[in-house]
C-alpha cells in the first residue's frame, strides 16, 4: 500500500498518523504539502490529519478545503482511491465537498479532550474490516467543532445507506445524550462517502495504537487499510 499524508499550515497530527499507518500497514507514508498539485504516483490512500489548518480561520477546514492539493484528492476519491480524514481532516472533507454536512461548535461551546467510547456500525468496509459490527472501542477525542449537522434528507440518506461509520456510545455500546460529547446528530462520530472509499471521523484512532499510551483500539483501523478495497455501494 502506498499512502500520502497531506500537511497543511497548522497540521499537528501528521507525525502520529504516519506512525499509525506504519504500525498498521507496514508501509512508510509520504508527506505531501498543501501547495502541491499532484499526489505521488500510485497512491492508494490519502490521509488528512488533525490539527488547526490555517489557524481555523473562517471555519474549521474552510481554507484547507480549497488548497491546491485538494483537487488531486478529489480526483483520487473519484477514481475509488481511499481517503481518511481525522478530526480537522474530517472538517476539511466536508468543506471540500467530499462528504456531506458540516461540523459546528460543540453543543456546550467548550473544547473537549478525553477518552471516548465508539460503536463500530459496520465491519465490511476498507477502514473497519478488522473490527466486528457493534464492537465498542475506546479512542481519544480533542475538538471544539465536532458537532455533526446535516439536513434531514442527508441524514436519512446516510442512515438508509449504512454510511454512519461510528457512533458515540458508553462502554456497553448504548447511545444517547449523556454519551454524546458534542451534540452531534444521531450520535454520529464518523461517516462514509457513497462509495465507502472516503471516511471522515472526529475521534483520533492514531492515539490508541500502543499499549504504552493506554490501549490499541485504534490500531485495527489502520490494519484494515491493508486490503485497500472499497466496499461495493
Amino acid at each position: 500500500m502506498k499512502s500520502a499524508v497531506v500537511v497543511f499550515p497548522g497540521s499537528n497530527r501528521d507525525g502520529d498518523i504516519i506512525r499509525a499507518i506504519r504500525a498498521g500497514t507496514g508501509h512508510e507514508p509520504v508527506k505531501v504539502w498543501h501547495a502541491d498539485t499532484e499526489l505521488p504516483a500510485g497512491t492508494d490512500l490519502v490521509v488528512l490529519p488533525g490539527g488547526f489548518s490555517y489557524g481555523d480561520y473562517l471555519r474549521c477546514g474552510a481554507i484547507a478545503g480549497r488548497a491546491n492539493i485538494m483537487d488531486a484528492v478529489r480526483a483520487h476519491a473519484a477514481r475509488g482511491g481511499l481517503v481518511l480524514g481525522v478530526c480537522n481532516g474530517f472538517q476539511i472533507l466536508v468543506e471540500s465537498g467530499l462528504l456531506p454536512g458540516v461540523l459546528m461548535r460543540n453543543s456546550q461551546l467548550k473544547f473537549v479532550c478525553k477518552m471516548q467510547h465508539l460503536r463500530v456500525e459496520r465491519a465490511d468496509t476498507p477502514f473497519t474490516n478488522r473490527y466486528t459490527t457493534g464492537q465498542v472501542i475506546e479512542v481519544a477525542i480533542a475538538h471544539g467543532e465536532g458537532n455533526y449537522i446535516a439536513d434531514e434528507e442527508t441524514v436519512h440518506q446516510l442512515e438508509a445507506e449504512g454510511r454512519v461509520a461510528f457512533r458515540y456510545c458508553d462502554a456497553d455500546g448504548q447511545i444517547g445524550s449523556r454519551t454524546n460529547p458534542n451534540g452531534s446528530f444521531n450520535d454520529i462520530a464518523g461517516i462514509y462517502s457513497s462509495g465507502f472509499n472516503v471516511l471522515g471521523m472526529m475521534p483520533h484512532p492514531e492515539n490508541l495504537i500502543d499499549p504504552l499510551v493506554g490501549g490499541t483500539d485504534g490500531l485495527a483501523l489502520f490494519q484494515s487499510l491493508v486490503s485497500g478495497k472499497p466496499l461495493a455501494a
